[in-house]
């Protein structure tokens, strides 16, 4: 009997420790997991106000999990509720909608969760790329979307002038996207410490400009400016806090965008507007909330005061309506969106995965989430 048990025990132990040596080389060899900042990006990080104590830091103190309850643990593996049944609808983009569209005219195009095409003033800027099947660094670690196509492929894309980057988390900065666009992409804005994972996934450096908060940036005249988020980043077990995340202001001669990236409720969007503001269109988070989380991300109710507090004209609700990474029923975000928005009097975007938003014009407002 002794011999049975320690042969058990044995296995136990092989198992659990052939379990660890296999996530430890998954982490360390896998390039989906990212680089370290060295040399000068480094020095920047280090002399960022922003960064202290070997780590970026939020404008107000922020607590990532505010609490724990684990009676909500067994919730993550269920999927009842949490995502639709059926294949939401994506309008198919056509050969020729990039190349009939004039260039006085704005134009966005949601491709699902925070991933938007901006068209403006000729130019061709695409705000947190995820394309990807999976929010996760491998297909087994996460759900997949609830849509099961693109509104075109990746290799379907035209030239690229930008990309823009709001922080490092899989559901917004995806490796294999990352890969299959780079070649198609003039330039790429990140927030400080991200240029070490576009390196390493074959960015050229000199595509490269990394920026802190406040910081701008000039593309064919057009201003960029990474401005503040209350967020946090980290792509492996211990790298949180090792980049800066941050939201985008994208001013043209004719229109003024803002892209919330991820975000929970803050003074930042009182400051961004009265600086930068008011904004024509402005893309907020409104999903994969929890009250177990609420200084990370946003509560619907304050994504509409965040759009007021931005002076935004058009608010388009963001990170909903492709992955399950909270415990809400999929289509809550932007039914609680819209009812606080109809009660402040706030006008709101509501695309399908694929239409087009086209400033100055009459925008998708239809409920099609609605089977």
């Amino acid at each position: 009997m002794k011999r049975i048990l320690k042969m058990t025990l044995l296995i136990i132990v092989s198992v659990i420790g052939l379990a660890l040596v296999t996530g430890v080389l998954f982490i360390n060899l896998s390039p989906q997991f990212g680089a370290k900042s060295e040399g000068e990006s480094a020095e920047r990080i280090k002399k960022s106000p922003n960064y202290k104590d070997g780590k970026f830091h939020n404008m107000e103190e922020t607590i990532v999990m505010k609490s724990m309850s684990y009676s909500t643990i067994p919730d993550y593996f269920t999927n009842e509720g949490k995502m639709p049944d059926w294949s939401i609808p994506v309008e198919k983009i056509t050969g020729g909608y990039f190349n009939d569209h004039p260039d006085s005219l704005t134009r966005l195009t949601w491709f699902g969760h925070s991933a938007v095409l901006l068209e403006m003033d000729g130019q061709k800027i695409f705000l947190d790329p995820m394309l990807g099947e999976v929010p996760s660094p491998h297909p087994w670690l996460g759900s997949g979307r609830f849509n099961d196509t693109l509104p075109l492929s990746v290799d379907q894309l035209p030239h690229l002038d930008a990309v823009l980057i709001s922080h490092d988390h899989y559901d917004h900065l995806d490796y294999g996207s990352i890969v299959a666009l780079k070649d198609k992409v003039d330039k790429f804005y990140v927030p400080l410490g991200i240029a070490a994972h576009l390196k390493l996934w074959g960015v050229d450096a000199a595509k490269i400009t990394e920026l802190d908060w406040w910081q701008e940036a000039e593309l064919k005249g057009i201003k960029l400016v990474s401005t503040p988020a209350r967020h946090f980043s980290g792509r492996g077990l211990f790298d949180r806090y090792s980049t800066l995340w941050c939201s985008w202001v994208v001013r043209g001669e004719r229109s003024n965008i803002f892209f919330g990236g991820d975000s929970g409720y803050d003074s930042s969007f009182k400051q961004i507007g009265e600086k930068y503001g008011p904004f024509d269109f402005t893309m907020l988070e409104c999903g994969q909330y929890n009250e177990q989380w609420p200084e990370i991300h946003m509560m619907p109710e304050e994504t509409v005061q965040a759009n007021i507090d931005l002076n935004g004209k058009v608010m388009m609700p963001i990170h909903w309506g492709a992955f399950k990474l909270a415990l809400h029923p999929w289509e809550e975000p932007v039914e609680r969106a819209l009812k606080k928005a109809r009660e402040l009097n706030v006008k709101v975007a509501t695309p399908i995965i694929g239409q087009a938003i086209v400033l100055d014009a009459e925008i998708p407002a239809s409920e099609w989430w609605k089977k």
